[in-house]
């Protein structure tokens, strides 16, 4: 059997050597090209491999130990999670006991250390790929076999302040629940966060009391989240702003991997501002989304936003979707000229200019009871439907027009 393996290092001479040996292994071929530079290309490469099967992932992952923006543990944690059937290899030169378990601890099935020796890296490849193909056996048996084990991440970012973002993540979950979907709603906007307000919740636990916790078990996350009364699990932004900071980039991927290991949607509210926790949420969702609203000064901020992202190694341009607010066929600023100013693809379902619909709710503090015949919700699960939150009508009585009207009753 040939090992397909994809090796992800950010250091030159490192990436050279790895290739080279990989190029003598036997029954071993590189899955790319050229490795993987840095962590977003690794998991979008990954990403797009399991888009048609199982079988496009790579049996082994290399993983270099100064591989960034993501630390290496990091990222094999990450990749272990989302891709439970390949078998990661940690690289690194420090080869003690201490490293060797936190790499295990992570998801790692072996560490190679520097200088690689052919011995040594084959032996890791070959025992790795060996785990990997008796995962695809175990669950080639349950049929369909699914890339991760939990659920989608979807995050709604918005380019400048009042462009609609909290709505559009609270109507997106409201319509992944209502189609019997498991849903957890993560407010990541830390300083200023408004889910629990748009909901009226009172609850004293949030997302800061996960920040010093290093392992976020079930039953940890269980008294953090709040069970709201339409079902959706509310992961709250702290009341005093200033809490914010407690929540890294390390402890944001540790929440998003836990809630994405036990619900089947989850959607992460970023806010505005861009920190590293929230910009730590954006890198890992399966779906990016970036609100705007059809007016010159939301479009340059837009495109602001997707520089930064593609700047600082979280998203690519490409890989963002523009969710374009309060839309009407009037206004000079069309859909496509957004998705040409900001170099994104821009979402097929556009969300109405409506306010008045939506002011009683809001002011209430009670979106989830919006009116049906809101054009603004029905515009919003429309689009929960095109991102494929809504799970599949099981019936002709079940179809996605028919969410609303069952709701409604």
């Amino acid at each position: 059997m040939t090992v397909r393996v994809l090796a992800a290092v950010g250091d030159p001479d490192a990436a050279r050597a790895i290739t080279t040996l990989l190029d003598q292994l036997p029954d071993v071929e590189q899955a790319a090209p050229a490795p993987a530079g840095d962590s977003t290309t690794l998991v979008d490469t990954l990403a797009r491999a399991a888009a048609d099967s199982l079988d496009g992932l790579p049996e082994v992952v290399l993983v270099h130990e100064r591989i960034g923006p993501v630390p290496a543990l990091d990222l094999i944690r990450e990749t272990a999670l989302r891709f439970p059937a390949v078998g990661v290899v940690l690289v690194a030169a420090d080869t003690s006991p201490g490293l060797y378990s936190a790499a295990m601890d992570s998801g790692a099935r072996g560490l190679v250390g520097l200088p690689l020796s052919y011995e040594e890296l084959a032996q890791r490849v070959q025992s790795a790929a060996a785990w990997a193909s008796g995962v695809r056996r175990h669950l080639g048996q349950g049929g369909d076999a699914h890339t991760g084990p939990g659920g989608t991440v979807v995050t709604v970012s918005g380019a400048k302040g009042g462009v609609g973002t909290t709505v559009t993540a609270v109507q997106l979950a409201l319509a992944a629940r209502a189609s019997g979907r498991t849903v957890a709603l993560a407010d990541l906007d830390l300083q200023s966060g408004d889910v629990a307000s748009y909901l009226d919740v009172r609850f004293r636990r949030s997302a800061a009391d996960l920040a010093a916790i290093e392992d976020i078990t079930p039953r940890v996350l269980q008294d953090v989240l709040y069970t709201h009364p339409t079902g959706l699990a509310l992961l709250l932004a702290p009341a005093d702003g200033e809490r914010g900071e407690e929540v890294t980039d390390r402890s944001a991927r540790q929440i998003v991997s836990a809630l994405r290991h036990r619900y089947e949607v989850v959607v992460v509210d970023c806010g505005t501002q861009m920190d590293s926790a929230n910009a730590a949420a954006v890198e890992m969702a399966d779906t990016a989304l970036l609100v705007v609203t059809p007016d010159v000064v939301a479009v340059r901020a837009a495109k602001r936003m997707v520089r930064l992202w593609d700047r600082l190694q979280i998203r690519k341009g490409e890989d963002i979707t523009t969710v374009v607010n309060r839309h009407t066929r009037n206004t000079e600023i069309q859909p496509a000229l957004v998705e040409r100013i900001t170099g994104t693809r821009v979402a097929r379902t556009a969300v109405p200019a409506a306010f008045k619909e939506l002011q009683p709710a809001v002011d209430a503090g009670r979106m989830h009871d919006l009116d049906a015949k809101s054009a603004v919700k029905q515009a919003l699960w429309a689009l929960a439907g095109e991102l494929g939150l809504v799970k599949a009508p099981e019936s002709a009585d079940a179809r996605p027009g028919r969410l609303l009207k069952a709701r409604r009753k």
